[in-house]
């Protein structure tokens, strides 16, 4: 999942309308530099840079590494970042798109990686190889002042392949077998004189549950954000309720394998709490499993939880005492505990992770690829690392950048 930078970008997109997504259950998002455009550029490397010169080698061997082969972002020669796949012997990188501006968002198909996406705002879509290149929606040119008006986001495929949950004019379904599209949920604007609007409610998709029967949403507001959850069989949403100063937007989610719940967490403090926290999918109420706020002495921080088959909770965490007045960059280790992140907390290994930007799970918990950043300021991407879970096997370097890393089927 893409961690810091998803965000830092809804912060950005929502500042245009004066807004700062931070969550009323949300958390403080990072100190980002000065010249934020700088900081942008400086995170993307070409893949020809240099591999890190810590961590093992992946394996010389045909074998696999991984379960799965990986897609990211990462820029071109032209400095456009372009979707790419790592295969599943942990070397061998794939090109995938080859646009003329820059790829914002992307999904992968579960069934046949294909990928759809958006640049140069539309929808587009490609086969697994990069083959047959496809428009399927097109939202024109982008009015920077009122830029929620017809901006298109974040592509989400149904397990099934036959949909992609996409944002424009509010939450929108693209139907691969007919090739329409239509909106079930409008954004909400106040105009002002002169034309000028101001967003009061936003609706754009995150991920869908394995079986395709809820789809998590992230709501804007004009003074924060929030999530629901989207029951695309009969269209109902359910809203969060509970857990006051919880960080549950933008992406920062993981369901669990049966639907039933998602966990949140944040290891950031200041403005709003930092934590652990499960929602109910069918009542939405938030429960408060781990605690860094104000009231709480030590803080608890947590980052990227993902309950595991195996029936445990693996996250990253941190404790630090309280009366701390703002944290950003923690120094994070990677965990195992019960279902409420407590019971039997165990340091699964001796690293700390104090620049890691975004992490993916393998599906068994065997092991998790952390982006880790080269400098502090760098909110988004880094160095690709393989961590296993099994504290006794050494960590394996992949890439020298990649960022919003997802799995193939």
């Amino acid at each position: 999942m893409q961690k810091n930078f998803r965000i830092f970008s809804a912060l950005l997109a929502l500042l245009v309308f004066a807004l700062a997504c931070a969550n009323p259950l949300g958390g403080t998002s990072p100190v980002e530099p000065a010249n934020v455009e700088t900081a942008v550029a400086a995170t993307f490397q070409a893949l020809t840079a240099p591999a890190p010169e810590s961590g093992d080698a992946p394996p010389a061997s045909t074998s696999n590494l991984l379960p799965h082969s990986m897609y990211f972002l990462n820029n071109d020669g032209a400095g456009l970042s372009q979707v790419y796949r790592l295969e599943k012997d942990g070397k061998t990188v794939t090109q995938i798109t080859f646009e003329p501006a820059k790829v914002e968002d992307y999904a992968v198909s579960p069934i046949d990686g294909s990928v759809a996406y958006t640049s140069n705002n539309q929808l587009l879509n490609v086969r697994a190889d990069g083959s047959n290149r496809s428009l399927l929606v097109d939202g024109g040119k982008v009015d920077e002042n009122n830029r929620y008006l017809t901006y298109i986001s974040n592509p989400v495929f149904a397990p099934n392949g036959q949909t992609i949950a996409f944002g424009y004019k509010g939450l929108s379904f693209y139907s691969i077998a007919s090739g329409q599209y239509n909106t079930v949920l409008e954004n909400k604007f106040d105009t002002f004189d002169g034309g000028f609007s101001i967003p009061r409610e936003l609706f754009w998709p995150e991920t869908y549950t394995t079986d395709g029967s809820k789809l998590l949403i992230t709501l804007g507001y004009y003074e924060g954000a929030s999530a629901a959850i989207y029951y695309p069989n009969g269209g109902t949403l359910v809203q969060l309720t509970g857990g006051e100063g919880a960080m549950i937007c933008c992406g920062e989610t993981e369901w669990t394998s049966d639907g039933s719940a998602f966990y949140a967490a944040s290891p950031t403090f200041g403005m709003f709490s930092a934590g652990l926290w499960r929602v109910d999918a069918t009542t939405g109420k938030v429960t408060t499993l781990l605690s860094g706020s104000f009231d709480t002495n030590p803080l608890n921080l947590a980052d990227e939880p993902f309950l595991a088959p195996d029936g445990q909770l693996y996250f990253f965490h941190a404790t630090m005492p309280g009366g701390t007045d703002m944290v950003n960059r923690a120094a994070l280790q990677l965990v195992r505990a019960g279902t409420d992140g407590v019971a039997n907390r165990t340091v699964l290994r001796p690293e700390t992770f104090e620049r890691m930007n975004e992490a993916l799970w393998a599906p068994d918990a065997s092991f998790v690829i952390v982006a880790n950043a080269d400098l502090p300021e760098i909110y988004q991407g880094g160095r690709l690392e393989l961590y296993y879970t099994d504290g006794q096997k050494g960590m394996i370097s992949l890439l020298p950048f990649g960022m919003d890393m997802k799995w193939g089927p």
